[in-house]
């Protein structure tokens, strides 16, 4: 990815560290790269409200399966 961020652009790198601040203020827990992936979904047309509701639903399905895991090795 260190040759992605020297391919930007300033503007696109500050629009970048911008959102990550923003994501890392209300604790999204993404990391740079899924943030990447959002705002080129984002910009490709997908509906911001649900790819945030694909996401949440993504972390509850692995949150049960690591439940379910951990609870099975008991």
């Amino acid at each position: 990815m260190a040759s992605n961020q020297k391919q930007k652009s300033p503007a696109a790198s500050e629009t970048m560290d911008i959102l990550m601040e923003m994501s890392r203020l209300l604790n999204t827990g993404l990391d740079e790269e899924t943030m990447a992936v959002c705002l080129r979904l984002c910009e490709n047309g997908i509906n911001p409200e649900a790819l945030a509701e694909v996401i949440k639903e993504l972390r509850r399905e692995s949150a049960n399966v690591k439940a379910n895991e951990s609870g099975n090795t008991t």
